[in-house]
């Protein structure tokens, strides 16, 4: 075997498992985002039965889901977005490559989302209309970031 050709080959072998965990935690950051996001529409879900009066309102049970809301929206961050996690380029990812075109907005989105849930903490438990107004905005945040940076169903 030529030199080069040697050099090149034990250069591809040392390379591969770093590829290869590299991979993975791209795929860990997936399912990290995956499970929060399942997390939240999970509590979304109790607060959005109130909002529209398809369930009954309870305070206590709108209190302890905006608190988990508000905790969960505290994690989202960036960092759970690496590159080559886009649609397309991982497995199982609704990331559209805007998230890496426009980072600043997408972080901005990302705030705005967890200012969101965090008036919704506060809102919840007081009464229906406060919950009801909460709920508006934290949907508008939630959607202006899916609208851009989510593929559609």
């Amino acid at each position: 075997m030529r030199p080069i050709s040697a050099l090149a080959l034990t250069f591809s072998l040392v390379a591969l498992p770093a590829l290869a965990q590299d991979a993975r935690q791209i795929e860990r950051m997936i399912e990290g985002r995956h499970g929060l996001m399942t997390l939240m529409a999970h509590e979304l879900g109790k607060l959005g039965g109130m909002a529209k009066e398809e369930t009954p309102y309870d305070a206590e049970v709108a209190g302890k889901a905006a608190s988990n809301l508000s905790a969960l929206a505290s994690v989202i961050s960036p960092e759970l977005f690496p590159k080559s996690s886009a649609v397309g380029e991982a497995e199982d990812s609704e990331a559209l490559p805007a998230i890496w075109e426009k980072p600043d907005d997408f972080a901005q989105k990302i705030s705005g989302m967890e200012e969101a849930a965090a008036k919704m903490q506060a809102a919840a438990g007081t009464d229906l209309a406060s919950l009801q107004g909460a709920m508006r905005d934290l949907g508008a945040a939630c959607g202006s970031c899916h609208e851009t940076y989510r593929q559609k169903d």
